[in-house]
Parts: C-alpha cells; structure tokens; sequence
C-alpha cells in the first residue's frame, strides 16, 4: 500500500498541511493529542474535505482540488474503527457484523463472516444486544464489522484508548492477526509509543498538523527515551513458566528469568524499563536482584543527555539507560561486557 498525501486544511485556530509519501501495510500515525492525527483520518476516509492538494491510495485519486476529484466516502472503500465501539444499540452482534457486509458490492466481498467470527472469537456473542458487551468484546466486533465491510485500507483511530491497559493488550494481538490473515493494510492512530512497537512498522510523526518525520517504531522509542516517562520499554514475550521458591521462571532464549508475575502456561507479553536495569563492570559479590546476566554490549545511542545501552545477551537484546557520566565511568564502549541486574518486580505484565 502506498499512501500520498498533499493537502492543506484549516479549521478555526488550527492550520493542518501535510506533505507525506509513505509505502506499508502496518503504518503508525503517531502524535500527542491535537496534533491532527484524527484529522488525518477524516481527510483519507472523505468525512473531510481538505481545501486544496490531493490524496492518493496507491494509483487511485481520492481527493485532488486541481483535477476536481472528491470521491464520496462509500466509495473509497476505507473502514474506519474509532476510539468508541460506536456500534448500533437496536441490532444484534451478528447483525452489527454484516451491516457492512450487506453493503458491500458482490465483486468485493473476499472475506467470508463465519472466518472472521472464527478468528475474533465472536460466536458465542452472536445473538446478544451489544449493550451487554464488555468494552473488549465491543471493540472487537467493531472491528469485525469494519473488516467485513471488505476494504481497501483500514484506518483505527486509537481504538485501545478508551479500553484500561489490560484489556488494551489483549485486543492487540486481533488487531494484527486480522490484517495479516486477510491481506488488509493499516493506518494505526495513536499517541502511546509501546502501541507504535506492537503494531507499526514504519510512523509518521505528526505535530502541529505538519508531518515531522517518518521513522520506525524503534527508532521512535530510541528517540523519545530520555523524555518519556518510563525511558525505553523492552517488550519481552515469554511462555511456560516453572514455580520457583514463588516466583515465575521463564526461558528467554539461552538465558533464565525470574519474575514476580506471569502466567502458568501460554505466552505472556512483559514491557522492562530501561531504567529498572543495573548495569555492572564486574560480577557484584552479592546483590538483591533475582536477575543478573552477562552481556555484551551490541550499540549505544544517545537521547537528550541520556545513553542507551544497548545489551545482548546469549542473542537476546535489551535496552538499559544511563547518565553520560555512568558510561565515561564505567568505560563503556561497544564490545564490552557488563553484568546487568534486573529485580523481579520489574517485569510488568501487559497480557
């Protein structure tokens, strides 16, 4: 998918002028809020006009003031999932699922409902009111619906924010299985930096209604290490744990993990903050931490002030974070090897 986007527009106080050319099926829309992402949005799907410049969709023109183009939103054949379910009180879930469908022109219907219900584990809501729904199982069929209104391109417009964070991180792993079982691209809107990890590949970073860069998930979570509030977050998947004196014991790759938290069996997704890890020039006599591994160290990377470490042990990597000061100290330079130790505490599951 390629999208072209050149256009201005100007709402009140607020000026937008974008000026993007960006090619992906997974590509992140990322922003602090007012930035214009949602915006974005309503200038690709046709629920806004921009005052001038075009829009395209690979080859198609969606929107072009010199050519007099401005295709109504039925037929650019976008889906959108808003930050709200925004379903229809009055119809059943199977009802809210095929709403689209049944609109959909026969040439275009590729998807088969009974293999999207399958994969978003619908069936059993299938003849409830969507007013007895969880808020997960709401933004699941919303997404549903949207899919199987058989688009072109798929626009979220931060559908996790109005979910807390255990629900956001179970419905993450829908909304990727869905565009990879059904080939659909994505624009994927947010403004949370572990969201861009786990579901872009390339970002666009809005600020001001202007496009400020295009970048990748881990050049962004690199970047905005030293101003966010938690640094740099290592998102770890891990499975099958072993009991160990109460605590959880996990495999991750050649090495051996200790956390306070998890789950007995299946995968779970953990985020570490770079700045939970401690780093060593030599092997500490003996520390608290349940977690001390040897590393190597693959890069460092500055941000504002601050240094990332970038770790790897026995293959797998991990971002620690230090003042300047602790690296000249430490003498840190890439190839050296340092003990990092982690608490078991410091593990946070996210699903």
């Amino acid at each position: 998918m390629r999208i072209r986007i050149k256009a201005k527009k100007k709402m009140g106080s607020f000026s937008m002028a974008l000026n993007a050319d960006i090619s992906g099926d997974r590509i992140g829309i990322f922003g602090n809020s007012g930035s214009g992402k949602s915006t974005i949005v309503n200038l690709i799907s046709g629920l806004l006009q921009p005052d001038s410049g075009e829009i395209f969709l690979d080859d198609k023109a969606l929107f072009s003031s010199q050519q007099g183009i401005n295709l109504p939103p039925e037929q650019r054949r976008i889906a959108i999932v808003f930050q709200q379910a925004m379903l229809f009180p009055h119809l059943s879930v199977k009802s809210n699922l095929l709403y689209g469908y049944k609109r959909c022109r026969a040439e275009h219907r590729h998807i088969k409902p009974e293999a999207l219900i399958d994969l978003l584990k619908l069936k059993p809501l299938l003849e409830r009111g969507v007013n007895r729904l969880s808020g997960g199982e709401k933004q699941r069929v919303a997404l549903g619906r949207a899919v199987l209104a058989n688009p072109r391109l798929l626009l979220m417009d931060e559908p996790l924010s109005a979910l807390d964070n255990t629900l956001r991180f179970q419905i993450i792993p829908y909304l990727r299985s869905v565009s990879e079982e059904f080939n659909i691209p994505y624009l994927f809107i947010s403004h949370s930096i572990t969201e861009m990890q786990l579901m872009a590949d390339q970002i666009l970073v809005i600020n001001n209604g202007e496009v400020l860069e295009e970048t990748t998930p881990e050049q962004l979570a690199r970047n905005r290490m030293a101003h966010s509030q938690n640094g740099y977050l290592n998102l770890l998947r891990l499975a099958d744990p072993v009991d160990q004196n109460g605590l959880f014991s996990y495999r991750w790759g050649e090495n051996l993990l200790l956390l306070s938290t998890g789950n007995i069996s299946g995968e779970s997704l953990f985020e570490l903050s770079s700045r939970e890890i401690i780093l060593f020039k030599k092997h500490p006599e003996a520390i608290s931490a349940r977690n001390l591994l040897e590393c190597t160290v693959a890069e460092m990377f500055s941000s504002d002030g601050r240094v990332g470490v970038v770790l790897s042990a026995y293959g797998k990597k991990l971002v620690a974070e230090i003042v300047r000061a602790a690296a000249d100290e430490l003498s840190i330079t890439p190839g050296s090897t340092l003990f990092a130790a982690i608490k078991a505490s410091s593990f946070r599951k996210l699903r």
